[in-house]
């Protein structure tokens, strides 16, 4: 008689094979419990993973925080179950094994098809069982995984065999073991050895991202929501819509490869749409997200349709949830003044023509005001060593690697040394954080020759939330040695010597006249006229004559330009050694119809010292501060009790917002929801009241956002403590 097993059900039975075929019908469902070869042969009538969130099992692996009844536990460290078996387990005669299967084709030689024996003593780093208590018919057993097993959600079925003859229990979907990577696990690549690092990056499920310019330093609340149901199942549904095979799952440098090529759309229908049009008017405007969840959701939902639309920050804020989600230590991190190098020169270039003026349609590298992306957490074996610990990835779509839009994990070490040839795109990272800006200007024959060069202008304030804190944490000093120094200078040229334009790099010119461009305070207000200060140094002994140009661009934060706003030119006459200082001023109504989501401008200077031919090029990028929404919560937070929250705004604007919608969330508190608002009139004041049930206890974050055609990126965030009903009595 051969064994047979039975499709995939709902209820873990067993199948015998022991019986022909006649009365193998019969037995499916056992008719009496004193049925005679019920007595002799050995099977499972049932299984308990024990996976309630609060039983050990979870508690210990670090997974009951996930708001799931599944049995979610971390590899490299064992679990407890119980079976229960039809008769008292005999160790002389019977033999049981657990089955584990992942994947459309498992295979036992790729680790996706995983037979657990029996053992009497449990080893480190491999999958097998020990009995550890009898009790009459069931039996408890300690499993345990090894810290590379592949990740993801298995089937499990139990095989037992007797001397009279072999059963194999039915699969259960509610048995289903979904594995994750294990940064408490010393032997997982992931491993992470401090706790206060491991609550922050693996288990923090709100956040915040950082934006804006260097100067104007703005930052917002973001859900990352890595617990919330269903979205487990949603990253685990990402990475099957890879189409990558679960065979190599288990390697935390390729799982992050795939999610950073399918968080992004172009190629492999991924996550999110990117757009940076300035037109949202088929989906979401990116600037009225305020967290992952419900665009996982939607992409779950939707079956693998694109979510409309994304930009870097939501891209990024999407790759630290389904990393978190899954175990692999990560974070969100914003670089400002974030090159774009688009021909691998790792070089930003500006080119300008005969008069000095941008040659718009050759200024294919930008750089953006910000720019953020991720970095993870874990060990490289495939680098040389001192490679390991942060790495990072970019999933917003901006160049390929390896013909799919995706970018790492680069090493952080090997971009702040310059070793750009070690995997994987570290050129483009490095480029991001440390390239210089070359100004390039046309002759009459149409060559360019280089006029000016700018150092220290890409990669400032590279900023991630704090450890424990809502502080800005500076890690900066991770990408690139301090600017200027020996050893930044040898990383540069050690970079750009295997880069496109390697001759780029030659000795400068005497230079005497400065040029510089500051800001008071946090800088200026929408709405308000913008004021920015010229500075001017001479520092020679005799006077110096420049003829500056200045204008000033609207600019999608991408640093692509839009428009420009205005242009002028000034004679300025320095004295010897003198510092002059020169107001420039743009009208309100000078850009009001130009501006776009970030409300970006750039002002660029460049000039030329009449007495020396020195060339002075300088590029200053700033924003108009948008307005905050105030949220502040109404009456007593209690789980299961109706309460409400007040927002208010004040229209900044001598104009009136048309359309405004309002968008809310918050963790434990209410869903993401739309509130289709209206119009607001010109300096106008409004309180919107909602009401909502809480359901988490704990201190919870709600999260508001304003998005209308006139005025972006406005934002406000409470905190709210909701307490546990109390059952007294009335």
């Amino acid at each position: 008689m051969t064994q047979t097993k039975t499709k995939e059900d709902d209820v873990t039975e067993t199948e015998v094979t022991a019986l022909d075929e006649t009365e193998k019908e019969e037995w499916v469902k056992p008719v009496t419990d004193d049925h005679e070869l019920n007595k002799l042969l050995l099977s499972v009538r049932s299984i308990d993973l024990m996976k309630s969130k609060s039983g050990v099992n979870r508690k210990e692996h670090h997974t009951d925080l996930y708001q799931s009844e599944n049995f979610i536990i971390r590899r490299g460290q064992t679990f407890q179950m119980w079976i229960t078996l039809s008769r008292p387990f005999n160790p002389s005669t019977d033999k049981l094994h657990l089955e584990l299967k992942t994947g459309s084709l498992p295979s036992v030689a790729k680790g996706t098809h995983v037979i657990i024996p029996l053992v009497e003593e449990l080893e480190d780093g491999r999958w097998e069982a020990a009995v550890v208590k009898q009790d009459n018919k069931k039996i408890q057993l300690s499993v345990n995984s090894p810290s590379t097993a592949v990740i993801g959600r298995y089937q499990l079925t139990v095989e037992t065999n007797c001397p009279n003859g072999q059963a194999v229990s039915t699969h259960d979907p509610d048995n289903d073991i979904y594995m994750l990577f294990n940064p408490w696990c010393e032997d997982d690549s992931v491993f992470m050895d401090s706790e206060d690092e491991r609550q922050e990056y693996v288990l923090n499920d709100i956040g915040r991202i950082y934006y804006g310019t260097q100067n104007q330093i703005g930052v917002r609340a973001w859900n990352y929501g890595q617990f919330d149901g269903g979205i487990l199942a949603a990253c685990l549904f990402v990475m099957e819509k890879s189409g990558t095979p679960p065979s190599g799952w288990g390697d935390p440098i390729n799982v992050v490869r795939v999610i950073s090529a399918m968080v992004n759309s172009p190629d492999d229908l991924g996550v999110l749409e990117g757009n940076w049009s300035g037109d949202y008017s088929k989906g979401t405007s990116p600037t009225v997200w305020s967290g992952s969840v419900e665009i996982l959701n939607e992409y779950h939902k939707n079956k693998g349709t694109p979510v409309k639309y994304g930009q870097c920050w939501i891209f990024a804020g999407v790759v630290t949830t389904v990393l978190r989600c899954l175990g692999i230590p990560s974070r969100t991190v914003t670089n400002y003044s974030s090159a774009h190098d688009t021909d691998v020169s790792l070089t930003t270039d500006v080119y300008l023509d005969e008069n000095l003026d941008p040659l718009e349609h050759f200024n294919t590298d930008s750089i953006w005001n910000f720019h953020v992306w991720n970095d993870c957490w874990m060990a490289r074996p495939d680098l040389p060593v001192g490679n390991g610990g942060w790495q990072a990835v970019d999933s917003t779509p901006q160049e390929t690697s390896q013909g799919t839009f995706r970018c790492g994990p680069a090493s952080l070490a090997a971009v702040r040394n310059g070793q750009v040839f070690l995997k994987h795109d570290a050129p483009f990272v490095f480029a991001e954080v440390n390239s210089d800006k070359i100004y390039w200007q046309r002759n009459k024959d149409g060559t360019f020759s280089i006029i000016y060069s700018e150092k220290k202008v890409v990669g400032h304030f590279i900023s991630t939330k704090a450890v424990g804190s809502d502080e800005r944490m500076d890690i900066t000093h991770l990408y690139k040695h301090s600017e200027g120094s020996e050893e930044e200078r040898i990383a540069v040229e050690t970079a750009c010597s295997y880069g496109s334009k390697a001759e780029a790099y030659s000795s400068p010119t005497a230079e005497d006249v400065s040029v510089e461009v500051t800001m008071d305070g946090e800088g200026p207000r929408m709405g308000k006229d913008a004021e920015l200060t010229i500075i001017m140094k001479n520092s020679s002994s005799e006077e110096r004559k420049v003829m500056l140009h200045s204008q000033v661009a609207v600019m999608y934060y991408t640093g692509v330009h839009k428009s420009t706003v205005r242009r002028d030119k000034t004679d300025v006459d320095l004295l010897p050694n003198e510092k002059k200082i020169l107001e420039w001023t743009m009208e309100y109504k000078d850009y009001k119809d130009q501006l776009i989501d970030q409300a970006a401008l750039m002002l660029t200077l460049s000039g030329r010292v009449q007495e020396t031919q020195q060339v002075l090029a300088t590029q200053f990028s700033f924003r108009l501060r948008t307005p905050d929404l105030i949220i502040k919560p109404l009456g007593k937070a209690v789980i299961g009790e109706k309460m409400a929250a007040e927002i208010s705004f004040t229209n900044p604007l001598p104009q009136v917002l048309k359309d405004v919608i309002f968008h809310l969330e918050g963790l434990g508190l209410l869903t993401a929801r739309k509130i289709h608002y209206g119009d607001i009139g010109s300096r106008a004041s409004i309180i919107l009241t909602e009401h909502f049930v809480p359901s988490l206890p704990g201190t919870r974050k709600l999260l508001a956002s304003l998005d209308c055609k006139q005025l972006t990126q406005v934002h406000g965030v409470t905190d709210i403590t909701v307490e546990e009903q109390s059952n007294g009595t009335l």
